[in-house]
């Protein structure tokens, strides 16, 4: 089992209320989420994660609103545990890269106490779109699960802000906005689903 967060980031307007989004470059518009790191709990984790993906940092706790627990489609798996990648089933052997842990990898193959595993990057905006990068090696099968749980917090923003702003993480240049909650854009999947746990928003056709 990994844990997981997801911080939806609302701002009060004479409008309506706001949610926050970024664009990553390469993937689309997201909600800030991400991995519990060990030793973390997911009340902080959700703090470091809208801190690190858009910059704000926020003064109070997130409000939880659902925990939902699911098993990864047959055949993916998350790195429960940051690990080395192989390219044999064997840890003598090369070991040029890692993945962390929260990574979403493909089963390629089984040998023993090992699975071969493909990570892939994907840039979503050109037509068609092409794999800009993936990581192909075995790791040990203790390093991954199948299962995940994930915390849904609510975090209510009053201060000031841009309309717009870029912030530096994961090696990428994030786009962070506010979007009416009434006509959001469109929001890369599954992080769509998520918006059934945020009352108040639109429901998904």
């Amino acid at each position: 089992m990994i844990d997981k967060v997801t911080c939806f980031v609302l701002r009060p307007t004479a409008a309506g209320p706001e949610l926050l989004l970024f664009k990553h470059p390469y993937a689309g518009v997201q909600i800030p989420a991400g991995t519990v790191e060990p030793g973390e709990t997911p009340g902080a984790a959700a703090r470091r994660e809208v801190a690190e993906e858009t910059g704000l940092q926020m003064p109070e706790a997130g409000r939880p609103l659902a925990v939902a627990e699911d098993r990864l489609p047959e055949g993916t798996f998350a790195v429960a545990n940051a690990t080395r990648v192989y390219a044999r089933p064997d840890t003598s052997s090369f070991d040029r890269v890692s993945l962390p842990r929260g990574a979403i990898v493909a089963l390629q193959r089984e040998a023993g106490a090992f699975r071969q595993v493909l990570w892939e990057e994907w840039d979503r905006w050109p037509d068609p779109q092409y794999r800009s990068m993936a990581i192909l090696g075995w790791v040990p099968a203790s390093t991954l699960t199948d299962r995940q749980r994930r915390h849904f917090y609510l975090f209510e923003f009053r201060g000031e802000t841009p309309e717009r702003w870029a912030v530096e993480a994961d090696n990428h240049r994030f786009a962070v906005f506010w979007a009416p909650l009434a006509a959001l854009p469109s929001i890369i999947p599954p992080q769509d689903a998520w918006l059934a746990f945020l009352p108040g928003a639109p429901h998904l056709p």
